[in-house]
Order: C-alpha cells, then structure tokens, then sequence
C-alpha cells in the first residue's frame, strides 16, 4: 500500500480506500455481513487504513458492519462517512440541516461504535438549507471531537467554492476532500474540479473508477447479462446505455492492451491511471467480492509509462473543446 496526505491536510490515508456501498444491501449484488467482515480483514492486512461508508449505504447496515469489522482495531484507521439522505420517513431525517447533521452524525457514530468520524462528508447538496447553518453544524461537530475533518460529495464546482470560502469568511475548518465519479469513461469532472481542488486544497477521492464495472473487461458488445450494469436503469449514469459507446469500447481495447503489456488484468490498469492523477489523494475501491478486492489492491504493482498514460489519455479525453481550456493553460504561463 502506498500512502499520501488528503488535500492540503496532514491526514494520511492508504491511496487505496475501501468503499462499503454494497455491504448489507438487500439484494442478490450486495456483500453479506460475513464476507464483508473478511474483506475489511484482508484490506487491512494489506495495509488499507482508510474505510468509507454513508448512512445512507443501506440505510445504516453497512455503517453497522463497519463498525464490527474494526472492533478492537479501530486506532489506526481513517473511517469516513457521509450525511445527507434520509434513513428514516421522518420529515427532518434529511437535508443538510443543523438538526439533521447533528442527529445523523450521533446515529452514525452509534451504529460505528466509535467515538468519533474521522472524516465526514456532506453528501449532496441541500437547497433549502442556507448553507451558513451547514457550516456552521459542522464546524460545531469537530470542535466537540465528534468529527475531525469534513470532505464533500457531489458539489457542483460552485457550490464547493461558496462552501470552502464560507468557511473562511466564518472562521470554520475548512473541507479537506472531494468525492467525485471519476474514471476513463468518465472525466468531466477535470473541467473544473482539477484547478478548483489544486487551488483550495481538497483531496479528490474518486469513485466509480471502474465505470461500473464496464472496465472491468467482463462485458461484451452484445449487452450485459450480469452485474451492476445489467441491473442499472435507463438514464442513470452507470447504465447500459452510456457506457456502450464506440469510444468507451475503444477505451477499454486500449486497456486491456496495457494490461497485457503489465502482465495485470484491466482492472489494475484502470484503477492505475486513476492513481496516476496528482490531484488524487486516496481511491475509493468497490470492491463486492474477495477475489475483486484482491484483484483491486494489485493496482499499486502497476506503474504505467508514458507511453501507457499517453494512449490512454488520448482515447479518453472529451469529444467535446471545453470553451475555457485556454484559460487554464494561461493561468500556468510562466515568465
């Protein structure tokens, strides 16, 4: 395992870590409690110390199996949660209020068994909170020790900016990380997240590296008969439809040429170029099975050329001019 500092933090997490989405969810595709105890066992036997949950994974159950899991080893880890979405009917059980922030962490940290989170995430924006309040909340939650650091999950580029600056303007600790989807099939998100994070000094802490699932190699032109994929409906952003394109398959040829080159599977070929990104500070793996965990964690024996980040950059980048690229570049002139 390797390891690096979390945005401009002095956090240091394993650039791998494990994500717990599926873990207890009611469904033939999820990780039952046991072989998720035995995946978390095997992650950090490899030296993972950085595991990521949400309330809403599940509505809890995969917060409650973390905590199991690391019972007795809970010192030396990162473990990092979100709050956000309801668990509850309850009309308040929602949103990024200073009620539901607070009542949300207290329920996260019950079903964790722990006495703090050492990295929360507000996992969504919430447009009927003012987000002073948010901040606020949260600010109040790491002074009390309850939570040590803040990182936020799908923010537009604005909404991240509003919220790192309000933290200055009110003297709050300032987010650290950023969740994003982000992989080959998937890297909109350099637009505007790059030089916005490189500026304020977030981690990004992708998920999704594999675009679920369809760069795994598994899956054929003729369509998916199983897995997430085969399971996604229409219009949402790992369907189907959106990954079968001509370019995402020219992509993936592309990756299993370097994985043949590395003697690796696509997979770690994927999972590597992501890792190649300096703005990455830690990947979140998603592992359903012990023999996909095993096969992800081999990603850090794979050290791609120039040759191999050239190809696949090319194949991958977007169709479309971004219309204020230029800007960018100029902003990194030198003198």
């Amino acid at each position: 395992m390797k390891y690096k500092a979390i945005g401009r933090s002095g956090l240091i997490s394993s650039n791998l870590s494990l994500g717990t989405m599926i873990f207890g969810e009611d469904s033939d595709r999820s990780t039952p409690e046991a072989d998720a105890i035995k995946m978390i066992d095997q992650y950090l036997a490899q030296g993972g110390n950085h595991i990521d949950t949400a309330d809403g994974y599940a509505k809890g159950r995969s917060e409650e199996i973390v905590g199991k899991a690391v019972k007795g080893k809970r010192e030396n880890l990162i473990i990092a949660t979100k709050v956000r979405f309801p668990t509850s009917d309850d009309v308040n059980d929602v949103g990024l209020s200073r009620y539901h922030i607070i009542q949300g962490v207290e329920q996260s940290l019950n079903r964790l068994n722990t006495d703090r989170i050492d990295l929360l995430y507000v996992h969504c924006w919430d447009p009927i909170t003012p987000l002073d309040e948010t901040v606020r909340a949260l600010d109040d939650l790491v002074r009390s020790g309850k939570v040590r650091y803040l990182g936020l999950s799908n923010f537009k580029a604005w909404q991240s900016m509003k919220a790192q600056a309000l933290c200055d303007q009110l003297g709050a600790g300032r987010f650290i990380a950023g969740q994003y989807q982000y992989s080959l099939v998937k890297r909109d998100i350099e637009h505007e997240f790059f030089d916005l994070f490189e500026s304020e000094g977030l981690g990004l802490m992708p998920w999704g590296p594999l675009g679920g699932g369809f760069l795994t190699g598994k899956y054929e032109r003729s369509g998916p008969t199983s897995g997430r994929i085969a399971t996604t409906h229409e219009g949402t952003e790992e369907s189907w439809a959106r990954r079968n394109t001509e370019k995402n398959w020219k992509i993936l040829d592309a990756v299993k040429e370097v994985a043949a080159k590395h003697n690796a599977s696509p997979v770690q070929i994927a999972l590597a170029w992501v890792l190649s990104k300096q703005v990455v500070s830690s990947l979140v793996i998603g592992a359903r099975t012990m023999t996909q965990l095993e096969d992800n964690l081999k990603a850090n024996e794979v050290t791609l050329d120039k040759v191999d980040l050239a190809t696949l950059n090319e194949l991958s980048t977007s169709d479309e001019l971004y219309p204020y690229r230029f800007i960018s570049s100029y902003g990194k002139r030198k003198f």
